[in-house]
């Protein structure tokens, strides 16, 4: 078998319409649209408050483990702003990507990684500053192949479908992709969603009761 290598047309996105997503946390994002949600043990290597927000487009990979012959296809194919994500079925039993082409991503100007499987080499990862990276597991044990999977078509990461192309982002709490069609359908649903969350908590400081502000009976 071989890599597969797909080329689909990236939707563009308005800097401005980036611009305001980049100010929306994931929790108000998946409350709004929870199938947007990537699985959230998928998570942040870096202990909270010390992992980098991830923000970017989408390119995507197909992995047949312990096979990881589509991630060496897809890093020389990233671009500045770019996410990698691995869909890796969630197997454990080695690693998919470490320092290496972790090294090679943050070069290229990558925003990140996420992998639906297993990284390595995480002190070497967590030094490459800027480059945000998430997993669902660690294992030192790397792969054994590398002449199988997909580059760039539509695949499954963490229960969520993810095109190339579609907006990742992550924080703290977990990640979401959503798809460049749905974006300004969102945003203001989303932006409303911060403007309520700081009014409550403007409240709150204020002393009004919890039963008013949240309009328990």
């Amino acid at each position: 078998m071989t890599v597969v290598l797909h080329t689909p047309r990236i939707t563009p996105i308005p800097e401005e319409l980036l611009g305001r997503w980049r100010r929306i946390p994931v929790a108000v994002a998946v409350d709004l649209a929870p199938e947007c949600q990537i699985d959230p043990a998928i998570r942040p290597m870096l202990p909270a408050g010390q992992q980098p927000a991830l923000f970017g487009r989408a390119v995507t990979v197909r992995c047949v483990p312990p096979d990881f012959g589509a991630v060496l296809h897809a890093v020389g194919t990233i671009g500045p702003g770019d996410v990698l994500l691995i869909n890796a079925g969630g197997y454990a039993g080695c690693a998919m990507i470490g320092d290496v082409l972790g090294g090679h991503l943050h070069r290229r100007g990558a925003a990140g990684v996420i992998c639906d499987g297993a990284i390595r080499d995480i002190a070497g990862l967590s030094a490459l500053q800027g480059l945000s990276v998430y997993s669902r597991s660690i294992n030192p044990k790397g792969p054994t192949n590398a002449s199988e999977g997909e580059v760039n078509s539509v695949t499954v990461i963490g229960g969520c479908s993810v095109s190339p192309g579609d907006l990742v982002a992550g924080d703290d709490d977990g990640l979401f992709a959503i798809s460049p069609s749905r974006l300004p359908a969102l945003i203001a649903a989303a932006e409303a969603k911060l403007e309520l969350e700081a009014s409550w908590t403007a409240r709150l400081k204020a002393g009004d009761p919890v039963t008013d502000i949240f309009g328990l009976i």
